[in-house]
C-alpha cells in the first residue's frame, strides 16, 4: 500500500485522491443511494451493503450477462427440439431394442 507523508489534510486528501482512483468512493456512494432508496428498508444494513457492495457499478456486466442467458435458453430449448425430432427419425431406421431377447 502506498505510503502518505505529509500533514494530516495533506494525508487525507492523498488518501481520499487513492480511494477515488480506485473506483471506492462511487461504488460505496452507489451502494449507499441503493440502500437510502429501499421501500422497505433491510433489517441489517451492514449486511445489506456486503452484499451489493460487489455488484455496484456492474450493471452492464448484467445486462450483458442476461443477455447471454437469454440466448443460451432460446439455444437449448432448440437443441432439445432438434435433438427428440432427430431420435425420432432414428427410429425409423432402427427398430426398438426388444427387451425379451435382450437385444
Amino acid at each position: 500500500m502506498a505510503r502518505f507523508h505529509g500533514t494530516p489534510d495533506s494525508k487525507r486528501d492523498q488518501f481520499r485522491r487513492y480511494l477515488e482512483k480506485g473506483g471506492v468512493i462511487d461504488s460505496l456512494t452507489t451502494v449507499l443511494v441503493s440502500l437510502y432508496e429501499q421501500l422497505e428498508k433491510p433489517n441489517n444494513a451492514l449486511e445489506f451493503v456486503k452484499r451489493n457492495l460487489g455488484t455496484a457499478g456492474h450493471s452492464s456486466d448484467s445486462e450483458d450477462l442476461q443477455q447471454q442467458i437469454s440466448e443460451l435458453k432460446q439455444k437449448c430449448a432448440h437443441l432439445t427440439e432438434e435433438n427428440k425430432k432427430m431420435k425420432e427419425k432414428l427410429l425409423q431406421y432402427e427398430p426398438e431394442p426388444d427387451p425379451q431377447n435382450g437385444v
